[in-house]
């Protein structure tokens, strides 16, 4: 994108809906890429009300698609979901939706999956520095403590 090139408003909506029709967009990344386009807050407001009627900024459908995607190939838990929809200005009831996305024998099994993956990899002969290795794996992607701790006391006794 060319810094020194403006917008009209046509253009600009032209650009956001191919952006939102990409990927699934949140309000805050919509509104950023305005600002980066330098838009006048009046035009800003115009482009977000067009994109919210045509369906193309719908932050529910957003939440709902981020947390299967980054639960699916990130393997992140519970927790860092809700971290970064926060960080992304999604509010408690669209988060609780999103969330409700995830089976859950299907965030189980990812866990555990997850869990015993990485306890092979732990090149540490010392059991406490092990466990913290695995717990401090766990708990950046957002995983719940007491999942962590059970798993620990149960791959190494």
């Amino acid at each position: 994108m060319n810094p020194s090139k403006t917008y009209t408003i046509d253009e600009a909506q032209k650009r956001l809906e191919s952006y939102c029709a990409y990927q699934e967009r949140c309000h805050k990344e919509v509104t950023q890429k305005l600002y980066d386009m330098k838009m006048i807050p009046e035009a800003r407001d115009q482009i977000i009300v067009h994109l919210l009627q045509h369906n193309f900024l719908n932050e529910e459908r957003f939440a709902k698609a981020f947390v299967r995607g980054k639960f699916r190939i990130k393997k992140w838990g519970k927790q860092r979901l809700q971290l970064e929809l926060k960080r992304k200005d999604i509010n408690k009831t669209l988060i609780s939706i999103g969330l409700k996305e995830i089976d859950e024998d299907e965030y189980i099994n990812t866990f555990n999956a997850l869990a015993e993956k990485k306890v092979v990899t732990i090149r540490e002969s010392n059991v406490q520095k092990k466990r913290k290795k695995l717990a401090d794996y766990l708990f950046y992607r957002g995983w719940e403590s007491h999942l962590v701790y059970d798993k620990i006391r149960e791959l190494i006794p």
